[in-house]
C-alpha cells in the first residue's frame, strides 16, 4: 500500500469513527431529562452564580446524577396568549402595553408567536423574530365576546412545541375566568403536566389560574398599571436567568407513568435559605 493510500485509509477511519462518536454522543444527549430551575433569595432576587455542586436532583425520591449543567442564557421560543374578550375593554390598553414592554426585552435570537382569544382561540401571528408584527397586531385588535381561556392555553402549548429553540414558554395576559372553552380545567392541567413549557401569567383581574403557572415552574403576577413595567422585566429576566440541569433517569422502565422531580439547592456560605421553582415532573416514554 502506498503512503498516499495509507493516509487516505487513515482519514476515512477517523471520519467514520468521528461520525459514530457523534451519533453516540447525540443519543446520550437525547436520552437526558432536561430541567429548568429558577433560584431566588427570600426577597425574590434571582441568584445566578451557583455551581453544579450546589444542586441535588431527585426523581420519585431517588437521587439522580446531574450529567449536564448550564447557567448561560439561551434563545427562547415563546407564545403570547392575549385576551381580547369583552371583559378586557377597560384594560386592553394596559394589556397591550404589557405585551409591548415584554417583547422589547428579548434578543434577536428569540422567536415569538401570538394567540388571541375571545369566543374562540386563534393563531394571530406565527413564529417570527420581527416583534413589530406582533405589536402591530395587538395594537389594533378590538375587544369582543366571551373568554375561551383554556382553549387558548391549549393552542399555545400545542404551537410552542414547534419552536426552534430548546427553551419554551408561554406568557398569558388576561383578566378573567374561562367561560367559553371546549376544554375543561382538568384537561388543561393534564396537558400542562405533559408539556415541558414554562407558563407566566400577567393577571389584570381575577383569573384564578396561577396553579397552571406554578405547575410548570413559572409564576403568576397580579398587577396594575403602577407596577406593570417591573413585572414584565421580572419575567423577562427570569427567563434569561435559569439553570438547566440534565440527567439520565435511573428508572429505565418505559411505562408512560408520571415521574415527580424535586431539586434541592445548598446555599453558599453566608447566603440565606434559597427558593427554587421548577416543573413538577414529566411523563416517561411508553413502549
Amino acid at each position: 500500500m502506498t503512503r498516499l493510500s495509507k493516509m487516505l485509509a487513515l482519514g476515512a477511519f477517523v471520519l467514520v469513527a468521528g461520525v459514530l462518536f457523534a451519533q453516540k454522543a447525540l443519543k446520550v444527549d437525547v436520552d437526558l431529562v432536561m430541567v429548568n430551575v429558577t433560584v431566588s433569595d427570600p426577597d425574590n432576587k434571582l441568584i445566578t452564580d451557583l455551581k453544579l455542586e450546589n444542586f441535588q436532583l431527585f426523581e420519585d425520591k431517588v437521587e439522580q446524577e446531574i450529567k449536564y449543567f448550564s447557567s448561560e442564557a439561551a434563545p427562547l421560543s415563546l407564545g403570547i396568549v392575549f385576551d381580547i374578550s369583552r371583559s378586557m375593554e377597560n384594560k386592553i390598553d394596559l394589556a397591550r402595553d404589557a405585551a409591548a414592554r415584554f417583547l422589547e426585552t428579548g434578543t434577536p435570537d428569540d422567536q415569538y408567536f401570538l394567540v388571541e382569544f375571545a369566543n374562540h382561540a386563534q393563531l394571530a401571528e406565527d413564529f417570527t423574530t420581527d416583534i413589530s408584527r406582533l405589536r402591530d397586531r395587538i395594537a389594533f385588535t378590538p375587544t369582543k365576546g366571551a373568554t375561551a381561556l383554556y382553549d387558548a392555553v391549549y393552542l399555545g402549548l400545542s404551537k410552542v412545541k414547534a419552536g426552534q429553540n430548546p427553551k419554551k414558554a408561554l406568557l398569558l395576559i388576561t383578566d378573567g375566568e374561562d367561560n367559553h372553552s371546549r376544554y375543561s380545567r382538568g384537561d388543561i392541567r393534564e396537558f400542562v403536566r405533559e408539556s415541558d413549557v414554562r407558563i407566566y401569567i400577567i393577571d389584570l383581574g381575577r383569573a384564578l389560574i396561577g396553579e397552571l403557572a406554578e405547575m410548570t415552574g413559572g409564576h403568576a403576577y397580579r398587577t396594575s398599571v403602577n407596577d406593570l413595567g417591573d413585572v414584565c422585566e421580572k419575567i423577562a429576566l427570569e427567563l434569561k436567568s435559569q439553570y438547566v440541569l440534565g440527567y439520565a433517569s435511573t428508572n429505565t422502565n418505559k411505562d408512560g407513568k408520571f415521574r415527580k422531580i424535586r431539586v434541592r439547592v445548598a446555599s453558599p456560605s453566608g447566603m440565606p435559605r434559597l427558593n427554587i421553582r421548577t416543573r413538577e415532573g414529566y411523563f416517561a416514554a411508553a413502549n
